[in-house]
């Protein structure tokens, strides 16, 4: 593979040339045994990283299942687990299968008192699953209406606009604004009605970057 780039980085190819210090630097990780997402890759490489399309350089989470009583605190074989995540450039979560088992059976306050009992303050299942979102740099927002709320999964880091064209490309075509609760504001306030009356729903332009959790209602125009 790295050949036939070299051949056109040879013949003064710019694209070429950057693609084989990249696959250099994937080179220098996999020789020494470590997985290529080891690798220190430049934000402004990180695209042309990607299409290399190495399988090591690909997310790695590694879950940890511990007894009950080593929920809250792990034990001396979840933190070797988490020893060899850190060396491979993985994250890690411990969570016990027993205790996610055993809160599937109760009501939501007997979980909260359960979870209290244990020194958790949030069930297993959903710390994996922040860890998987945060891993693969993804994050939440909230549409909220009369009729159905839902959430939508995007990229970090993206605007209102490109956002809103997750529910429908119009959307993102027409836009014109975002009115924008952040989650703790929306719950405080006990919905939508609660939180304008409060003065915490705020107008957000194009150039907004969506925040983890906000609960938003599009406007636009096509």
């Amino acid at each position: 593979r790295k050949a036939g780039v070299v051949k056109k980085a040879n013949a003064g190819d710019k694209e070429a040339k950057a693609q084989v210090a990249l696959i250099d630097l994937a080179l220098a990780e996999l020789t020494e045994g470590r997985p290529a997402r080891r690798a220190e890759v430049a934000k402004d490489d990180i695209k042309a990283w990607n299409m290399l399309q190495l399988l090591t350089s690909k997310p790695v989470l590694f879950v940890a299942n511990v007894d009950e009583e080593s929920a809250a605190t792990g034990n001396e074989y979840s933190k070797r687990v988490e020893e060899r995540a850190e060396q491979e450039g993985a994250g890690c979560v411990v969570i016990s299968a027993q205790i996610e088992a055993e809160l599937a059976l109760l009501d939501d306050p007997d979980r909260g008192e359960y979870l209290e009992t244990l020194g958790l303050e949030e069930p297993g299942l959903t710390r994996l699953i922040h860890a998987g979102y945060d891993l693969l740099d993804l994050q939440t927002y909230f549409t909220a209406g009369p009729k159905e709320s839902r959430a939508w999964t995007i990229r970090k880091g993206w605007t209102a606009p490109k956002a809103a064209g997750v529910i429908h490309g119009d959307f993102e075509k027409g836009f014109i604004r975002a009115e924008t609760i952040a989650f703790e504001d929306y719950v405080a306030h006990n919905g939508e009605a609660g939180a304008k009356e409060a003065g915490k729903m705020r107008a957000e332009g194009k150039e907004y970057v969506v925040q983890d959790g906000d609960v938003m209602l599009f406007r636009f125009n096509v």
